[in-house]
C-alpha cells in the first residue's frame, strides 16, 4: 500500500515505515503530524485518486528531526567581464517516518502532541486577505496625513496674506 501526499508544494510518494524530508513542518522532534493532503492511495483493491484530494484520506507520520539539506552552490559567472559571485545554501527539513495510511481519517484520533500538517490552501488565502486589508489601511492613514499636511499649509498661507494686508 502506497499513497503520494502534497507537503510544501512538492508531491511524495510513501509508504509504511517509509523515511522522507520534506520543508521545514512546525512540529517537534517525536510529534505526530497527520498529512491530511492525499492525492493518491494504491492498495490490494485498485488505486483510488482525488479530485485534486481525496476526501478524509489521511497520512500519519511522525517527526523523526529537524535538520538542514546538503548545502547547494549558486555559481554566477559572465565570461570576460571578471564576473564571478559564489553563494551557499542550505535547506531547512523536517525527517519524517510514515506510520499509517487511511482513507478513511475519522478513524484517526489526534493526541495532544499531534499536528496538522499541510494545512488546505484556505488559511493561506485568508493570510493574503488579511496582509491585504493591513496595507490598505497603512495606505489610507498615510493618504490621510498627507491630506492633514496639505490643509495645515494652506492654513498657514492664509495666515501669513492676511497678516501681509
Amino acid at each position: 500500500m502506497f499513497a503520494v501526499v502534497k507537503t510544501g508544494g512538492k508531491q511524495y510518494r510513501v509508504a509504511k515505515d517509509d523515511v522522507i524530508r520534506v520543508e521545514k513542518l512546525d512540529a517537534e522532534a517525536g510529534d505526530t503530524v497527520l498529512l491530511n493532503e492525499v492525492l493518491m492511495i494504491s492498495d490490494e483493491n485498485g488505486a483510488q485518486t482525488g479530485t485534486p484530494m481525496l476526501p478524509g484520506a489521511v497520512v500519519e507520520a511522525e517527526v523523526v528531526e529537524q535538520t538542514r539539506n546538503k548545502k547547494i552552490i549558486i555559481f554566477k559567472k559572465k565570461r570576460r567581464q571578471n564576473y564571478r559571485r559564489k553563494r551557499g545554501h542550505r535547506q531547512h527539513v523536517t525527517v519524517l517516518r510514515v506510520i499509517d495510511i487511511a482513507l478513511d481519517g475519522s478513524k484517526k484520533k489526534a493526541t495532544t502532541k499531534a499536528k496538522v500538517a499541510a494545512a488546505p490552501a484556505g488559511d493561506a488565502a485568508e493570510e493574503k486577505a488579511t496582509a491585504k486589508k493591513a496595507t490598505a489601511k497603512t495606505a489610507a492613514k498615510k493618504t490621510a496625513t498627507k491630506t492633514t499636511a496639505k490643509k495645515a499649509t494652506a492654513k498657514k498661507a492664509a495666515a501669513k496674506k492676511s497678516d501681509a494686508e
